[in-house]
């Protein structure tokens, strides 16, 4: 049974909607490992829209599990990220402009940076993994760069609107699994995946991990809201 690594960053965006206090996301976090979460996953993007450093720095404090920082290769974030020391960094493709991450990292065309910042991290005592597509190529690329995790972008997977076009996308995240489990890669999975299709991807052999975040935290708002009113109404009678 593959585990479960929850992404929290939208508990994040729900406070910087009014730039308070409230939600905490490290209070967030303890309720996700009290409900058996097996990791907890954060994205300290460039632009700090969610996720802000002393977010990190106080989740490395309380995470009991395992604390997963994605992130960009980007010189700022680095430094950042071998300071706070997470047990696992989780090399992403960031573009200002997107709404969430678009796809998976182009290690084939990043090849020198990725190595380079897989060996800074490594030394400061950090996993490493990449975040890419399911491509036979990529995954050739990421072995070469001395990293030993890959996390498969299920995003195509997640957005298909055909049943033709969702088997496709899965029988590649399938063979992409098999192929790196062959090279004695640790192979995670994520993006998209939501209570409708992550079973399909749990189900495939050898993914070790399932990294979601927005479809709980969107379950989270709807499934938690009639404790919090009736809660609400006995504090004021």
């Amino acid at each position: 049974m593959p585990k479960l690594g929850v992404n929290i960053d939208h508990v994040a965006t729900l406070r910087e909607a009014r730039r308070g206090i409230n939600p905490e996301p490290a209070l967030a976090a303890a309720l996700c490992e009290a409900a058996g979460a097996d990791s907890i996953v954060v994205h300290l993007r460039e632009d700090r829209r969610h996720i802000k450093e002393k977010d990190v720095r106080l989740l490395r404090r309380t995470v009991r599990t395992r604390l997963n920082l994605e992130m960009s290769i980007s010189e700022e974030i680095v430094k950042i990220a071998c300071r706070i020391k997470p047990d696992q960094a989780t090399l992403v493709p960031e573009k200002r402009q997107e709404l969430t991450t678009e796809g998976g990292l182009d290690v084939i065309n990043n090849f020198a940076r990725v190595k380079k910042t897989i060996g800074r991290l490594a030394r400061a005592g950090i996993e490493v993994s990449l975040f890419i597509d399911p491509d036979i190529r990529q995954i050739d690329a990421a072995e070469k760069t001395g990293a030993r995790i890959i996390e498969l972008h299920t995003g195509r997977f997640a957005d298909a609107k055909t049943n033709r076009g969702k088997n496709r996308c899965f029988k590649e995240i399938r063979r992409a699994a098999a192929y790196a489990h062959k090279k004695s890669l640790l192979v995670n999975a994520g993006h998209g995946l939501d209570y409708k299709n992550a079973l399909k991807v749990a189900r495939i052999k050898n993914i070790n991990e399932l990294n979601i975040g927005y479809s709980i935290i969107c379950r989270a708002v709807i499934a938690g809201i009639k404790q919090s009113v009736s809660q609400m109404k006995e504090l004021i009678r």
